[in-house]
């Protein structure tokens, strides 16, 4: 049992590693330049790192909820008496 503790932790990990970078990455494509002022350059990239971080934890969060539930999902069913 405390095995699944440990994998069931580094999935949440790794799920939420792979979500920010993949949020970064889309970032990236957007323009923030023109909605920035001129030589706040630290405070972009501040922004850039807080964004991310919040889109790819909200995704990683949707993709854990959910794959918890998908493996719940046999469990209702097996309990379900038939008459």
């Amino acid at each position: 049992m405390v095995s699944g503790f440990g994998q069931q932790a580094l999935i949440s990990i790794m799920s939420h590693l792979v979500f920010i970078a993949l949020a970064w990455w889309a970032l990236q494509a957007l323009r923030f330049e023109t909605l920035l002022r001129p030589n706040h350059v630290f405070q972009a990239r501040v922004l850039y790192v807080l964004l991310s971080i919040v889109i790819g934890s909200t995704v990683s969060n949707f993709f854990l909820d959910y794959l918890l539930w998908s493996q719940q999902l046999p469990l209702i069913l097996q309990n379900i008496n038939f008459l």
